[in-house]
């Protein structure tokens, strides 16, 4: 199992769904997750500490497990069948662990409400998880080097010197 954390949701701009991105905590990996939009405000609420005016269905969720004795010790990203995630969440009631079949959204939610860690199984993160390809690192997350620089305005400059700067002054009188 590998220990991950919520690194950002992201919002598609195709389609209603959103992306929660896990990141390995030990390395450069991240598994990106399509989850719906409700599910996705449900884990921003807490992620943002915003409480809700009242309970929703990830509170009474948690809540429930409480009254009744157990306490979240984690949740498991399974599997991965067809395209399509699987989840557990292991609870502990009275010193005996119980593990129930979740969404990995619903999951997801729950222990980031009852502060329990997340984990992805060995086999799911090979087959999914993403690494930042490394020129992109280099472009994006350091100083440009001359040759990048010139390569990604080469467009902008054949657009700036194709404007007549003259005719915006003649204009704007």
């Amino acid at each position: 199992m590998i220990e991950v954390n919520i690194d950002s949701i992201r919002v598609s701009l195709m389609s209603q769904y959103r992306v929660v991105i896990l990141k390995d905590n030990n390395s450069d990996r991240y598994l990106p997750i399509w989850i719906g939009p409700c599910e996705a405000d449900a884990i921003t609420i807490e992620l943002q500490e915003m409480p809700p005016q009242r309970p929703l269905t990830h509170d009474l969720l948690k809540s429930m497990i409480r009254e009744l004795g157990g306490q979240v010790v984690h949740i498991l990203i399974s599997d991965l069948r067809s395209d399509v995630y699987y989840a557990r969440i292991v609870i502990d009631v009275g010193g005996k662990q119980i593990e129930v079949d979740s969404r990995p959204s619903d999951a997801i939610a729950l222990a980031v409400r009852a502060k329990a860690p997340i984990f992805v199984s060995d086999v799911v993160m090979e087959r999914a998880s993403i690494e930042p390809e490394e020129d992109v690192e280099t472009t994006m997350g350091a100083a440009p080097t001359e040759e990048v620089t010139d390569e990604r305005l080469s467009a902008f400059k054949d657009f700036v010197n194709s404007l007549d700067i003259d005719d915006i002054d003649d204009d704007e009188g």
